[in-house]
């Protein structure tokens, strides 16, 4: 068969194409209209198939990950979206001038744009996706539902119709029911989707859902869809050729959310009968082939936990971000699938081909605060160091050590993919992996991920899109810092103290000169502050020959031993305080120390001199003034100074990576000052709303 002879000739080939076929064309050069960790997995499948690649660059991706892999790299506009991987005309320009014969979108930005597909079939480029009408019908959630419904394919009730006035809107919602989902009836990824618990709830929904879906994907229009609370989100990957052959490479699930966006995926889907997967799977084909698709897709399925019964939910029309674990689960290459079948070459194995092998899990890691409500954050990552990858753990990623993670773009660091022979060892591995993943400079959910991986009831597979909110109180515990806790960050401090003692020439004093491994050997105290979970600890370290002594809080002197294990450019440490011995990692900067334990990270901030503290509590008295959560830009203001507020009522408008964040005032209170104008970008804690002091005479 030709696309067999063709695989046969290997990775040398630089062209996947011969003048067989009508539809076939050659594809030696790819350009990737996409930045990060999608667009450096694009480039590795290219390297690995002899095709030369092109990067695109905002202004601040210049030096990039991406654009370093790449063979070339072209500026497309400044750090905003829509002034730079938005412009698809900028891009296709690019792309002409560069040479290259097609296209890859990536996920997110123009992936699902009916416009960018059609322009590209204009200027005669290959949209390395669907055709524009199978975008156009099923990026339309309300046409895609129907066209659900006449295949086959169940569907769940709601409002998918065109008049989208408020009072037709409100009017649905009522003979739909509370609580009910509003959805942007474009994209997907969580944007443009709100949740009307009430009536009285509706109509704010209604516009936060819009204002967001019009940023996200130009277009405010929502479809109303009744509410299903906590089933399971369960999807199929399928893949269509251009002789209109389709198949599918079995079913992930994607149920733990939050922020109505995954956090965690698995393949396949645990405790479904094979049976359920073939009826999934087969649904999930006759949707790609009722829209004529070709390429990557994943069709998106609400599964209910007790009768397993599953309704259409959408079909996104690109390669998805989970896309790992179903390679890891079959042994194959989608992004390789998608050049190929871009080029005019046939599906590369028949459904009956595609066999399934163990279980694989992925962690998405995201720049962000889970214990304050998930909240998007950015900034420099200070220290990184990640599992070492191998045939079963992948570090899908696009940034290094040093790069800035951007308050203008998605907040997720990196994938962390593992596979196992069962979803035990799969999960094992994943905790493990986890725990090797060290990042200081930012928040991240690493620390989640470990706690939610670890979860009894998670380990159970007893999991549905409610599985957060159900088990809060668990996921997220009392935070408890240990003497022995604080004790290792006062060890890190003093190792690092002395490191740097060493590296500045003073040899004498430095514990490692015998040996890499030497103990510390040198008479000197130290004292420290640590600030952990609002608690300042008060830390001496005294040496006495070989013995290290560590007094926390003026308690009793405890004997410990310690040493650093030889590593080049990281801070290890081995000590054995009252008989626990551990091996850690530390990141230490001009503000704290982070420790990397087997349960995730601990942070300690050197404390300030008290009266620092104080005058900083003055200055952000509980109630005076409403702060950014995390960094954005400031969208909107909706008072002025002067304006009495309520309580709970909106005061401006955040947006940071893409989403809306709506400031409100905690208190009754008379606005003094605005801490910004709109469109200007606000850092995390600034004060963006300040209120008049009540307590002070007029």
């Amino acid at each position: 068969m030709y696309a067999r002879l063709l695989r046969n000739l290997g990775a040398n080939a630089r062209c996947f194409a011969t003048e067989a076929s009508p539809k076939v064309r050659p594809i030696s050069k790819i350009l990737i209209s996409n930045r990060g960790e999608i667009a450096c997995r694009v480039i590795r499948t290219a390297r690995k198939l002899g095709v030369r690649t092109v990067a695109v660059f905002s202004d601040p991706d210049e030096e990039s990950l991406h654009t370093q892999l790449a063979d070339e790299a072209y500026r497309v506009g400044e750090a905003p979206s829509s002034a730079s991987y938005l412009r698809g005309e900028r891009i296709l320009d690019i792309a002409k001038r560069s040479g290259a014969q097609a296209i890859h979108p990536g996920y997110g930005f123009l992936s699902e744009s009916v416009e960018f597909a059609e322009l590209c079939q204009r200027e005669g480029i290959i949209f390395m996706g669907p055709p524009s009408s199978a975008i156009r019908d099923m990026g339309i959630k309300s046409t895609s539902k129907a066209i659900m419904a006449a295949a086959g394919v169940p569907i769940i009730n709601g409002y998918h119709g065109e008049d989208q006035s408020d009072e037709c809107l409100q009017r649905e919602a009522d003979i739909i029911g509370f609580p009910l989902m509003i959805k942007a009836v474009r994209g997907g990824g969580g944007k443009g989707m709100r949740i009307a618990e009430k009536r009285d709830d509706f109509l704010t929904a209604l516009n936060s859902a819009r204002t967001e879906s019009e940023k996200s994907f130009g277009d405010s229009s929502v479809l109303l869809e009744r509410y299903v609370r906590s089933p399971r989100h369960v999807e199929v990957q399928v893949f269509a050729d251009q002789y209109g052959d389709a198949v599918y490479l079995w079913e992930r699930d994607c149920s733990v959310q939050r922020r109505h966006q995954k956090i965690i995926e698995e393949a396949p889907a645990p405790g479904l009968s094979e049976d359920l997967r073939r009826e999934l799977g087969e649904a999930a084909v006759r949707a790609a082939k009722a829209v004529g698709y070709v390429g990557a897709g994943t069709v998106e399925f609400i599964l209910d936990k007790e009768d397993l019964s599953f309704h259409f939910m959408e079909m996104n029309t690109r390669l998805q971000v989970e896309h790992p674990i179903t390679e890891m689960i079959t042994g194959t290459d989608l992004v390789e699938w998608q050049i190929r079948i871009a080029a005019g070459e046939p599906l590369p194995l028949t459904q009956s081909e595609i066999t399934r092998r163990g279980h694989a899990f992925e962690a998405r890691i995201y720049a962000e605060n889970p214990r304050g409500g998930f909240l998007p954050g950015a900034g420099p990552l200070r220290y990184l160091s990640t599992p070492q990858p191998s045939d079963n753990v992948r570090v899908e990623t696009g940034v290094r050590e040093g790069d800035e993670v951007s308050v203008h773009y998605d907040p997720m660091i990196a994938k962390l993919v593992v596979w196992g022979e069962n979803r035990t060892q799969a999960l094992n591995s994943l905790v493990a992996r986890l725990g090797e993943y060290h990042i200081s400079g930012l928040d991240t959910n690493i620390k989640f991920l470990i706690d939610l991986a670890s979860h009894p009831e998670f380990q159970l597979a007893n999991v549905h899109t409610g599985f957060i909110d159900e088990q809060f109180d668990t996921l997220f515990p009392p935070i408890v810092i240990s003497p022995q806790q604080v004790s290792q960050a006062a060890l890190a401090l003093v190792f690092n103290e002395l490191q740097a003692a060493f590296r500045n020439g003073n040899k004498d004093q430095d514990p490692f000169v015998a040996t890499p491994n030497a103990r510390l050997n040198y008479s000197l105290v130290r004292r420290y502050q640590l600030k952990a979970n609002e608690k300042v600890y008060s830390v001496a370290v005294k040496f006495d020959g070989e013995d290290i002594q560590i007094q926390v809080d003026n308690g009793d002197w405890q004997v410990v031993k310690a040493e650093r294990v030889q590593d080049e450019s990281r801070l290890k440490i081995r000590a054995n305080i009252n008989s626990n011995i551990t091996t850690y990692n530390a990141s230490i900067d001009g503000t704290g120390v982070c420790l990397f334990l087997e349960t995730g990270k601990v942070d300690f901030e050197l404390a300030q001199p008290k009266f620092l503290s104080a005058q900083a509590d003055q200055l952000g008295a509980a109630g005076s003034r409403v702060v950014a959560p995390m960094p954005g830009i400031l969208e909107k203001v909706l008072v002025k100074p002067g304006d009495q507020v309520k309580k709970g009522e909106n005061l401006a408008v955040l947006i940071a990576m893409k989403m809306e964040h709506i400031l409100k005032a905690p208190r009754d209170a008379t606005i003094k000052s605005i801490g910004g104008a709109e469109g200007d970008n606000v850092a995390k804690g600034a004060a963006v709303i300040t209120f008049v002091d009540e307590s002070v005479a007029e």
